[in-house]
């Protein structure tokens, strides 16, 4: 995009391209970051907008970072895991005290402004390999080569274990909604509840602890609230469907809204099919003889045993209850609640293959609705793949070229 990436040029570009896929009839969903220009264009595209829950994470991760105790604490880690990237001895003596207490071989990570992750990442390799760390600040040939040395008191390793305990279910949330093999918009409206719930200040909360809960909470709970796609998305994932963290008027209510959703696909669908079948219909070609006598239907052969036995084992036709679609999907989303949740460890995408049949018009809504992505990572990562492609050899590719690369760089096996 050559243009200034305002609201409205974002979404001039989107309507272009689902009129190029031809995919406007399908209730495209955008998933972008938290970027105001992204919202502007979903509204003036009349699109339903995803927020990543990955970007949100980390919104809300670096908040926390930036108070005052944890980022004090931060840069004193910081110090001590230059002073070890720097030293070519006190690396090589904190390999020998490694091996000899028999602790992971593992390399002191630095963070990075811009992924808190890398943060937590510093964090947690500093307090595994803390024995190790003080024992070769111990050293003498560490420290008479020193000009000066950091390490931590008490209070302060207590702190940087409160601090990896309390922004720990963050990075497995983050782990998570990066996956790209199965569903994550179904997984925001539960994780995001859970967090918030692991926000709320206990009595025997450390100060820290505290700070870092306070600021999560300003974050976490302000976005998504009564989001009803999402929460639809969770009602239609077999592994979150009890909806627990919401009230029983609630989930009946969401769930209503799955069954007017649902109703609505079918009905679309049923008229999408009647228009094709009338744009396929025989055209009469000049030269046919249109006025000719029409051959009689085939007279079916007699059977003898209709013969013998009359009606009396012809099978009544089964009249269906389901008048409308409506009552059909609620008939389907009652049987749906009543039957057995999916682990979580299991495939939602594989549970609605195999009772397609049962649930006609809930599959068709949770093939719609699953398939949307939780998070922007997996565009983000083709930005990546752009860079590796588009190098300083190659800056003349022109862009449709580029495009094409992309496309075949990502689908080719």
């Amino acid at each position: 995009m050559f243009d200034s990436h305002t609201g409205s040029n974002l979404a001039e570009l989107l309507l272009e391209v689902f009129d190029e896929w031809d995919i406007k009839d399908k209730d495209p969903v955008l998933a972008t970051d938290n970027a105001a220009n992204m919202a502007i264009a979903a509204e003036l595209a009349k699109l339903m907008h995803v927020r990543c829950f990955a970007h949100t994470l980390n919104i809300a991760a670096q908040r926390a970072l930036k108070t005052t105790a944890v980022s004090r604490l931060l840069g004193r880690i910081r110090q001590i895991v230059s002073f070890f990237r720097k030293s070519t001895l006190a690396s090589h003596i904190l390999q020998e005290k490694q091996k000899l207490l028999n602790l992971p071989e593992h390399k002191l990570m630095t963070d990075v402004p811009t992924r808190w992750n890398s943060a937590f990442d510093m964090l947690e390799h500093f307090l595994e390999q803390q024995p190790a760390i003080c024992a070769t600040l111990l050293s003498s040939e560490v420290r008479k080569n020193a000009k000066e040395l950091w390490s931590l008191s008490e209070a302060d390793l207590c702190n940087a274990e409160d601090v990896a305990k309390t922004l720990r279910p963050l990075k497995v949330a983050t782990l998570v909604m990066c996956e790209e093999q199965t569903p994550t918009v179904s997984i925001i409206a539960p994780l995001q509840a859970q967090l918030c719930q692991s926000t709320v200040e206990q009595t025997n909360d450390s100060g820290i602890i505290k700070d870092i809960k306070n600021a999560l909470a300003q974050d976490l709970g302000k976005r998504y609230a009564n989001n009803t796609f999402l929460q639809m998305a969770s009602a239609l994932d077999p592994r979150f469907k009890a909806l627990p963290f919401m009230s029983e008027e609630e989930r009946d209510d969401i769930f209503a809204n799955v069954g007017g959703e649902a109703a609505r696909i079918s009905q679309v669908s049923i008229i999408t099919a009647r228009k094709t079948e009338d744009d396929h219909e025989p055209v009469a070609v000049e030269g046919q003889l249109e006025d000719g006598p029409t051959q009689p239907p085939p007279c079916k052969k007699s059977c003898a045993l209709s013969d013998l036995f009359g009606e009396t084992f012809l099978v009544p036709k089964r009249q269906d209850s389901h008048s409308t679609p409506i009552d059909q999907a609620m008939s389907e989303i009652r049987a749906y609640r009543e039957s057995e949740p999916l682990t979580l460890s299991d495939d939602p995408l594989s549970w609605w293959r195999k009772h397609e049949g049962a649930y006609p018009l809930l599959s068709h809504l949770a093939r719609n609705t699953l398939c949307v992505p939780g998070t922007s990572v997996a565009a983000e990562r083709i930005f990546s793949t752009a860079g590796d492609i588009v190098t300083a050899e190659r800056n003349v590719l022109r862009p449709d070229h580029v495009d094409q690369l992309l496309f075949l760089n990502k689908n080719l096996p």
